[in-house]
């Protein structure tokens, strides 16, 4: 199965290079994929962001930040809010039985994590290897390939694009007068269909290039469908 996914990054404008090309590989055992759910407009959430800021660099974690739009209409709208996030915070609710949802939340391994920043127990090599997946760029192009696997279960996905080193003023609402700091923010999410485990699957991103002052990566995480836990990740820094 083959899905393209143009998408146009407006709101990043520097020229992409058509000669840049770089692949990653995924592990053979998944990193764990934290989720935080956060916002500017709420004053528990600094030391969140901080948190998330120190698992950079690390092969076993994959952190990314979800800044939604529920805290904008509150005194302070958080640029780097997007309703997809929102969305999603409210989906993963709903599917683990939650009557609604909070800031500032972590979602470890697909389970709501409020014991951070302890973090879930490494993972061990599973009995059965997680769906194997490489990304490939080329130029503005990204593509993931996914392996056919005999896991039983449908498989589904995401793209995230991520940057780093965003530096905020807040002039309004409960962060008023505070420089808050983030990493790993999510400027781009979108989800994939659901597909087969037993088929190949293959989609593709177009985007452009981030500006050197926000090192940016693009990452895909495969789920499974059903409860959208992940059971792989990838990601590329080039």
């Amino acid at each position: 199965m083959k899905l393209f996914c143009a998408l146009a990054l407006t709101a990043f404008t520097c020229a992409t290079h058509a000669a840049d090309s770089c692949r990653a590989t995924s592990p053979a055992v998944a990193p764990t994929v934290v989720e935080l759910y956060t916002s500017e407009g709420c004053s528990s959430c600094p030391p969140a962001d901080q948190w998330l800021s120190t698992l950079k660099g690390r092969s076993d974690v994959l952190p990314l930040a979800f800044h939604v739009t529920y805290w904008d209409r509150l005194g302070w709208a958080d640029r780097y809010a997007l309703p997809e996030a929102t969305s999603r915070q409210y989906e993963l609710a709903k599917l683990a039985g939650q009557s609604g949802v909070y800031t500032p939340q972590v979602v470890a391994a697909g389970r709501d994590w409020r014991v951070w920043p302890r973090l879930p127990e490494a993972a061990k090599a599973p009995k059965e290897a997680p769906p194997a997946a490489t990304l490939v760029r080329d130029g503005d192009r990204v593509r993931v390939n996914v392996a056919a696997s005999s896991a039983s279960q449908r498989l589904a996905g995401y793209w995230a694009v991520t940057e780093d080193a965003h530096v905020s003023r807040v002039a309004a609402g409960e962060n008023a007068g505070e420089t808050l700091r983030h990493d790993h923010v999510v400027r781009l999410y979108r989800p994939l269909a659901a597909w087969n485990a037993a088929q190949p699957q293959q989609a593709e991103l177009v985007i452009t290039r981030g500006v050197p002052e926000h090192p940016r990566r693009v990452v895909f995480v495969v789920t499974d469908a059903a409860t959208q836990r992940p059971l792989q990740a990838v990601s590329l820094g080039c």
